[in-house]
């Protein structure tokens, strides 16, 4: 079965953040006409790993959101074109800073320990061999790592640190992770050091990143006639040619229709995905652990078996047990939880970020957003989110892992940590919550080796650009919003020549005074 389409259409794989500002960057910067750019994605809804969706009902559901910070300079171009979910006068970028001005984010309780504010909260607890071995791993060059581990660069006593479990459970890295990538982390956000065990320096939205980036996004896309089909899939690509000059000639779709190719089409190419294979639970089932892969990472697979230059994803979705943890989002009617929290940590709702179980089994961390959390959030609702980072370990109150647990037994291992009494923890008794187990949510870090990453733009396929997480972009650092959004600049600039290549990433390890601030942190601690 084929279907006809007019030469000169731009195809996008993946209606996730790296789909939709290709489709932005060709309009905006490149003279694209909408109605040539096509958007499949094999979800029902646009949007990708950025996603919101539930009700008061059933309650409200984020499986996560993805850090950014003033640096991120593709992101903020992009959204600084496009207008806010509230305010056509105002961009979503302009937005961003003017909720950030008005609700300034600083920790006070980054840590509990024992059911209590940790007094050394404020203490990274490093070993002088250790701070050491931090400093080493940002002068050795990146080729030099390979495919090594953290773990394999680190003394045991790092991982018993302060400084690590707020890292860990700050950008979701585990020991068995790639160096590489802790490397770019400590380079690329050493800026942010003064302010590391209180979270400061990070932006964040006025609603979850769904409501605030994706769906204003979207609709200036469709606004302008770019068409996002939902529910289809691009399963495989064909390509013909000699080696050296090879294009793609057709696209297939997961129902097996064939989509020709004029001469001057292009194709982007979103592979892999954190969010493929996310399963979902409730108050009374648990998520399980059906750790199946889904149609980005078919794609890839197929592309990778049939064609040099895409890469290696066995090395990212190889083992799901590496990369896998549970989130779950809470929603509340009773105001007694978020009243204890805020007592409790000393910050007011959504001022304060991630905090920590320290020496819990699961490794449990929850943060209590600013509500509302959802554009159109029920009144008397409230929202928070939660995650397990070692999911696979038994909880200290409910033995068993976190796949295994419904959402009141991960409630039950809550109240545990917080050492809440019976009563207290009846803050929960009509709550919804909502359980995810995401199997790929950190296949981005798993430890990898030049070529295992295709290139943005692959050599010799002269239609065909990468983009998302899982394409080599120098310098900068996967699990960001910023990462994907820069691979759509450079794509569209590799295929089109119409407009911009992105900028460098911003070299703050580069300046004396940052490098000076961040020494003087890791001196005290």
């Amino acid at each position: 079965m084929t279907r006809d389409t007019p030469s000169g259409l731009h195809h996008i794989a993946g209606g996730g953040i790296a789909g939709l500002a290709a489709a932005v960057f060709l309009i905006r910067d490149a003279g694209t006409r909408g109605e040539d750019i096509r958007i499949y994605d094999a979800a029902e809804v646009a949007g990708g790993s950025l996603d919101a969706s539930g009700g008061p009902d059933a309650g409200y559901l984020v499986r996560g959101g993805r850090m950014f910070e003033p640096h991120f300079a593709c992101t903020l171009d992009l959204l600084g074109s496009i207008p806010s979910a509230d305010d056509p006068a105002v961009s979503a970028a302009e937005d961003i800073f003017a909720f950030n001005r008005a609700v300034p984010g600083s920790g006070k309780c980054r840590l509990v320990r024992d059911g209590r504010p940790a007094p050394d909260r404020a203490e990274l607890s490093l070993r002088m061999m250790d701070k050491l071995d931090i400093a080493r791993l940002t002068l050795v060059p990146e080729a030099a790592l390979g495919a090594r581990r953290i773990e394999d660069w680190f003394r045991p006593s790092f991982f018993d640190s302060n400084f690590w479990l707020m890292w860990s459970t700050m950008f979701a890295f585990q020991p068995w992770h790639s160096a590489a990538e802790m490397r770019r982390y400590l380079k690329r956000f050493i800026h942010l050091f003064p302010g590391f065990t209180r979270i400061e320096g990070i932006l964040r939205t006025r609603y979850n990143q769904y409501d605030s980036m994706i769906l204003p996004v979207q609709r200036w896309l469709e606004a302008r006639g770019v068409r996002i089909e939902t529910g289809t899939a691009i399963a495989d690509l064909r390509f013909a040619g000699s080696p050296g000059s090879r294009r793609a000639t057709d696209l297939v779709l997961d129902d097996g229709t064939a989509v020709p190719l004029g001469a001057d089409d292009k194709v982007y190419l979103t592979l892999g995905s954190m969010t493929d294979g996310a399963v979902l639970g409730s108050n009374d089932a648990a998520p399980g652990q059906e750790d199946r892969e889904g149609p980005s990472w078919r794609l890839w697979r197929n592309l990778a078996a049939a064609e040099p230059g895409f890469g290696r994803p066995e090395a990212f979705c190889g083992d799901p047990r590496l990369s896998a943890w549970n989130s779950f989002t809470v929603t509340m009617e009773d105001p007694g939880f978020f009243a204890f929290m805020e007592a409790h940590t000393g910050n007011r709702t959504g001022t304060g970020g991630l905090v920590t179980f320290a020496g819990s089994g699961w490794v449990l961390s929850i943060v209590l957003f600013h509500q509302p959390h959802f554009r159109g959030q029920a009144p008397g609702k409230q929202v928070f989110w939660g995650y397990g980072l070692r999911g696979d370990r038994p909880g200290d109150f409910v033995r068993k892992p976190m796949w295994e647990a419904t959402g009141d037994e991960i409630a039950a291992e809550l109240c545990g940590q917080l050492h809440l009494s019976e009563d207290q923890a009846g803050w929960f008794r009509n709550a919804r919550i909502r359980p995810c187990r995401m199997p790929f949510i950190t296949s981005q870090f798993m430890p990898r080796r030049p070529g295992d990453r295709p290139l943005v733009c692959p050599p010799d396929i002269g239609n065909v650009a990468v983009m998302g997480q899982f394409c080599e972009q120098e310098r900068d650092c996967v699990f960001t919003v910023e990462y994907s959004v820069r691979a759509a600049r450079a794509a569209v600039a590799g295929l089109t020549g119409r407009c911009t290549p992105p900028p460098p990433v911003a070299r703050t390890d580069l300046d004396p005074r940052v490098l000076m601030r961040a020494a003087g942190v890791f001196l005290r601690g």
